[in-house]
């Protein structure tokens, strides 16, 4: 978990925006695992440790799911301590017949879902970075079945939810243009670690596989999502002190930075908007 902590620009905390919040409750809590930290009329926290959070959601009035392809959230993924949990959350899964796809990534085991409004949801365990295969300053990552026979060795006990330290291991955007993508997340502080030809890039600090996605596959030069689309609402990116400068380089490629009492906030060329904070 070193990669999710200081100086990494780790991203710890997502919100996203749902059309029935009750029903998204029932979903993030019964089938995912969270805890509810807090909630109001029209926003509710989630927890692994019944101290901080890593995902909330909230209704705005009038929030529709879009038909349209935008830009924006593809999937916000949650990283388990170890195997074993995933192994476990597969045994709760086909226990309650949700449906799931699976992939093996070489730097990680992943499962992938999507929500009651379509946002899109990983979860996955690491391999030990010892086992990553790097090129120079390039990381391997592929695309293969999982071997289910294999993880489910791993399975232990009863599936209680989502473990304790539990993370948000990174999230993976929708963009309308890479090379501007690049320009933006590099403004900000991040290192291209895999190009995926000219579909997606692979951005992180400190040499993880990657803390953010982005990707043109909703088609390049796609529009931003509508006021009240369901989907990303911002996510939260932890910052060291190096604040001042990363609002000057995004200042001088003309991003917008507010400030705030902790941080900033900013917005990426595609709408995707990120809270910056100490």
């Amino acid at each position: 978990m070193k990669y999710h902590e200081k100086p990494n620009m780790y991203v710890k905390h997502v919100e996203i925006k749902v059309a029935d919040l009750d029903r998204s409750i029932k979903y993030y809590t019964e089938i995912i695992g969270f805890q509810i930290l807090q909630q109001t009329v029209d926003r509710v926290t989630f927890t692994t440790d019944g101290q901080s959070s890593i995902l909330s959601i909230i209704q705005p009035e009038g929030a529709y799911q879009s038909p349209q392809k935008t830009t924006g959230l593809y999937h916000f993924a949650i990283l388990l301590p170890s195997r074993k949990e995933l192994a476990n959350i597969v045994k709760h899964l086909q226990q309650r017949g949700i449906y799931f796809g699976a992939s093996d990534h070489d730097v990680s085991e992943a499962l992938y879902l999507s929500d009651p409004d379509n946002n899109g949801i990983e979860i996955y365990a690491d391999r030990v970075p010892e086992e990553w295969t790097w090129n120079g300053n390039q990381v391997f990552m592929k695309t293969e079945p999982l071997d289910f026979k294999d993880l489910m060795q791993s399975e232990q006990g009863e599936w209680r939810g989502l473990p304790a330290n539990t993370v948000m291991g990174h999230i993976h955007l929708h963009v309308g243009n890479l090379e501007k993508a690049k320009e933006f997340y590099s403004a900000l502080g991040y290192q291209v670690v895999l190009k995926y030809g000219r579909q997606a890039l692979f951005i992180s600090t400190g040499d993880y596989h990657h803390h953010i996605g982005l990707n043109t596959w909703n088609g390049e030069g796609a529009p931003k999502p509508a006021e009240k689309q369901v989907g990303l609402q911002s996510f939260t990116v932890q910052l060291d002190e190096r604040d001042e400068d990363i609002m000057k380089r995004l200042t001088t490629i003309g991003a917008s930075v507010e400030k705030i009492e902790n941080g900033f906030i900013t917005v990426d060329p595609f709408g995707n908007r990120i809270i910056v904070e100490k």
